[in-house]
C-alpha cells in the first residue's frame, strides 16, 4: 500500500497529516528545485499556513535537472513524510502542501505556463549556488556557460531557472499580469540580491527594457534558512515506511531545529509563515552572516576534516578531538568580527550548534557537505577571513580550515577513482596535481582567482598562516593526506 490521498485515513493515529481539504487549495507558489531541503523547510512552514485555514498557498514543485522527485511523489499525490529526528525519538508528519510535482524536459512547457499564469504569486528557489550561474569571485553572470547560451539562443524553451523566470516575467509583462515575487531560499548571503543580479543580467541579454522593468517591478526578498537535512537513504525509506504501515517512496529526514528569517517585500502578497515559526525581519544580513559563518563555515570545515579522517557523518566527526578543538577555536575567531542580530547571544547560539552537530539521529554525510567547496568557501570562510585581515587580526584557525579544503582537494586528486564534486573541479584538480611540496600546493590552489580573488595570495601574513596550517594537518596522525611522503 502506497501513501496517497486515498490512504491518509489509514495512517497510525500518532502521525500528523493534512487536516484541510487538499482539493480546495489554490496553486499560487511555484518552487524551482524541489528537493529534500525545500520539503523539510519551506513546504513545512507552508503546511502550517494551510492547516490554519488559509488555503491560498499551495505549491507546485519542479525538478530542474531531474524527474526523480516527480517519479517518486506523483503516485503519492505529492504527499510525503517529514521525519524530525532527535535523541528523544522521531516525530513524523505527512506534508500535503506540495500539490503537484513536475520534472524533466516533457514538463518544461507546462511549468512555464504555470509560472506565467496570474494565479502564480511567488516563485521560490532552492537550486544551490550553481543554479544562479554567478561567478563566485566577481558576482557577475557567467554568460559564456553553455546552459545560459542555450537559453539565450532558444528563449521560448528555457531550461535554466534564469531562462524560465525571465521568459515567464516577459510574458506576464506583455499580457499585463503583475509580476510574481522571486523568493530565493538558497543558503547564500544576500540571496535575494544575488537572484536579482542573475535574473536582471540574463534579462539584459534578452531585452534592455525588460531588464529595466524587472529591476523596478519585481520583488527579490532576502531570506536566511537553516535546517540540517541529510540526503534520504534506503534505510530511512524502509524505517519510515514501516512506521507508516505503507510505502513512502521519498520521505525526508531532518533535525528538529528549523529557522527561517524573511525580508517582508512581496509584490502579490505572501503567506503568514509566522504561523509555522518563521520570522519577518529587516536584519536579514546580520542573521545570514551569523548562520553562514558560525554554522556553515564550521560545517564545511568539519566536512573536509571528516573526509580526511574517515568520519562518515557529522556526529561521527564530532567524536574526534582534533575536530572539536579546531571548531572551538574557529568559533572564537568568527565571533570576534561578527555583527549579530539584535538580542542574539552568539555564545548560546554556538552551544546550540554543538548540540545539533552531535545529534546521532541525523546521519548528515561529510561527503555531501564537502561538495561544491569553490562555491561555498567565499561566503562561509573567506568573508570572515577578510574581516579579520581588515581589522588587523591574525587568523590561524581560519587558515587551517582553508588548508583542510586544500588537503581534501589534494587527496582527491591523487586517489585513483575519486572525483571532486565541484563546478571548478578541473581547475582545482589541475592545481592540486602540480606539486607535492606543501608550500607550492598552497600557492597553486590559492592562485585560483574564481575562489580566492587576487588579494589573499598577496597577503604575506595570511599565506604564512595557511602554509603553517597545511603543514600541521599533513603531520597530524589522524589525517589521511596525499603529501605526508613529501614532508
Amino acid at each position: 500500500m502506497k501513501l496517497c490521498n486515498q490512504t491518509l485515513t489509514q495512517l497510525p493515529a500518532g502521525i500528523q497529516r493534512p487536516s484541510y481539504a487538499r482539493s480546495q487549495v489554490a496553486r499560487s507558489i511555484v518552487h524551482l528545485g524541489v528537493g529534500a531541503f525545500h520539503r523539510a523547510h519551506q513546504a513545512m512552514y507552508t503546511e502550517a499556513v494551510l492547516a490554519s485555514g488559509d488555503l491560498a498557498w499551495g505549491i507546485v514543485g519542479a525538478g530542474i535537472v531531474s524527474s526523480a522527485m516527480k517519479t517518486a511523489l506523483q503516485p503519492q499525490d505529492g504527499l510525503y513524510t517529514l521525519a524530525a529526528m532527535g535523541p528523544q525519538g522521531d516525530q513524523l508528519q505527512v506534508i500535503g502542501a506540495i500539490l503537484e510535482v513536475l520534472g524533466g524536459e516533457d514538463d518544461d512547457g507546462q511549468l512555464l505556463q504555470i509560472m506565467r499564469a496570474p494565479s502564480t504569486r511567488i516563485v521560490s528557489l532552492t537550486v544551490t549556488e550553481k543554479g544562479y550561474y554567478l561567478d563566485p569571485s566577481s558576482g557577475d553572470l557567467q554568460l559564456q556557460m553553455p546552459a545560459i547560451q542555450a537559453d539565450l539562443a532558444n528563449p521560448a524553451t528555457p531550461k535554466t531557472i534564469l531562462g524560465l523566470i525571465v521568459r515567464a516575467l516577459q510574458q506576464r509583462r506583455a499580457t499585463g499580469i503583475a509580476p510574481f515575487t522571486v523568493l530565493s531560499c538558497d543558503n547564500l548571503p544576500s540571496n535575494g540580491k544575488r537572484a536579482k543580479a542573475a535574473v536582471v543580467a540574463f534579462a539584459q541579454a534578452v531585452n534592455a527594457e525588460l531588464a529595466d522593468w524587472i529591476t523596478r517591478e519585481v520583488a527579490f526578498p532576502c531570506t536566511m534558512v537553516d535546517r540540517i537535512t541529510p540526503a534520504t537513504t534506503d534505510t530511512d525509506r524502509a524505517n519510515i515506511s514501516a512506521q507508516l504501515g505503507m510505502l513512502d517512496a521519498w520521505p525526508v529526514v531532518t533535525e528538529a531545529f528549523s529557522q527561517w528569517v524573511i525580508e517582508d517585500h512581496f509584490t502579490m502578497g505572501r503567506p503568514d509563515w509566522t504561523i509555522g515559526g518563521a520570522v519577518f525581519s529587516d536584519e536579514i544580513e546580520a542573521w545570514e552572516n551569523m548562520k553562514l559563518r558560525c554554522l556553515n563555515g564550521t560545517h564545511s570545515t568539519l566536512a573536509y576534516l571528516g573526509q580526511l579522517t574517515g568520519r562518515e557523518t557529522v556526529a561521527d566527526a564530532m567524536q574526534l578531538p582534533l575536530i572539536t578543538h579546531l571548531l572551538d577555536a574557529l568559533w572564537l575567531e568568527i565571533r570576534e568580527v561578527l555583527i549579530a542580530p539584535q538580542g542574539v547571544d552568539t555564545a548560546a547560539y554556538v552551544e546550540s550548534l554543538k548540540q545539533r552537530y552531535t545529534n546521532p539521529a541525523i546521519k548528515h554525510r561529510t561527503a555531501q557537505i564537502a561538495m561544491d567547496g569553490s562555491q561555498k568557501l567565499p561566503q562561509r570562510l573567506l568573508s570572515t577571513l577578510r574581516d579579520r585581515i581588515k581589522a588587523g587580526l591574525p587568523s590561524p584557525t581560519l587558515a587551517t580550515a582553508i588548508a583542510a579544503w586544500m588537503h581534501f582537494a589534494v587527496k582527491t586528486a591523487h586517489t585513483p577513482g575519486d572525483k571532486l564534486n565541484d563546478p571548478l573541479s578541473d581547475d582545482i584538480l589541475a592545481q592540486a596535481k602540480i606539486s607535492l611540496q606543501p608550500n607550492e600546493i598552497v600557492r597553486n590552489l590559492l592562485s585560483i582567482q574564481k575562489v580566492f580573488g587576487t588579494d589573499l595570495i598577496g597577503n604575506a601574513s595570511f599565506v604564512a598562516e595557511l602554509q603553517a596550517g597545511f603543514t600541521d594537518l599533513a603531520r597530524n596522525p589522524d589525517v589521511a593526506t596525499a603529501i605526508q611522503i613529501a614532508l
